[in-house]
């Protein structure tokens, strides 16, 4: 990726007060005992978890459990069937479709397919959010994509359309335009799924530069134990439906539990050190 670049955009760091007090600050995201069935199948039974202002949840756990669902739920794509889930202090679980588009504004969400417009060329998807705003000059609104498309290492690409792009580069471009919707936060639905070492570790430094440049609020799901380790202010393991683990990493590392010893020592065999 490319080094970082002066955008003239402003990122709110500022986040509205949440009704639970985590020691004189205010969670942005935070679920609170949510549950969540697809007909027989419980998803997430009571779950629990908080996010704090630009800090970075890194949530994991076998294929099933309910990670990507975590982030429907929060998109507003979903509904949980019982439980809180708050954004910005407010509990959107009853929320119409037009105020999650309010929410959707404060908080954006990256797909594992990058979810960019096939006939558009990548400034043209990047630009896409900033047009919808209708409150820009189209000058503005080439200034702030370019400078959007140099901070994600992608602007050499700027007048290709996506079927040009690897699966990398299309989420860099997807990251990109999230970011032009001006979030305060962005969920990450596996970022690393598909693509080579390298490139995941470029998309690890993306989403550490954009935290500590611009105090964005992150949850990211992951397989990835590497990427989680590089990035996670806290961990939350899902297994069976609960929130298992809650917590750093370096207590997850620590604990003697015996799920997640097997979690960390199957993940050690399939990413040996080197």
């Amino acid at each position: 990726m490319a080094g970082s670049a002066d955008i003239p955009i402003e990122v709110v760091a500022e986040q509205p007060d949440a009704p639970n007090d985590h020691g004189g600050r205010q969670p942005y995201i935070a679920f609170e005992k949510v549950s969540k069935a697809f007909g027989s199948q419980t998803v997430l039974d009571g779950v629990s978890f908080f996010v704090m202002p630009g800090e970075t949840l890194c949530i994991l756990g076998r294929s099933g459990v309910g990670k990507s669902v975590s982030l429907q739920q929060i998109m507003g794509f979903l509904k949980p069937d019982a439980g809180q889930v708050l954004v910005a202090g407010e509990d959107i679980v009853g929320y119409t479709e037009a105020q999650m588009q309010v929410v959707r504004r404060k908080v954006t969400m990256v797909f594992q397919n990058g979810a960019l417009f096939d006939s558009l060329s990548v400034r043209e998807n990047v630009a896409f959010p900033l047009r919808e705003q209708r409150t820009l000059m189209e000058d503005q609104i080439q200034q702030i994509v370019s400078g959007l498309l140099e901070m994600v290492g992608v602007a050499e690409m700027a007048e290709g359309l996506p079927s040009e792009l690897s699966t990398g580069m299309k989420r860099s471009v997807a990251i990109a335009r999230a970011l032009a919707a001006q979030p305060q936060a962005i969920l990450y639905d596996e970022p690393t799924t598909m693509v080579d070492p390298l490139i995941a570790r470029l998309l690890g430094d993306l989403i550490q530069k954009l935290k500590h440049q611009l105090h964005l609020t992150s949850i990211v799901v992951t397989h990835d134990m590497r990427f989680a380790e590089r990035l996670a202010d806290r961990v939350l393991f899902l297994h069976q439906g609960k929130a298992h683990f809650f917590g750093t990493m370096e207590e997850m590392k620590q604990s003697n539990d015996e799920i997640l010893r097997q979690f960390l020592t199957l993940d050690a065999l399939v990413l040996p050190e080197g």
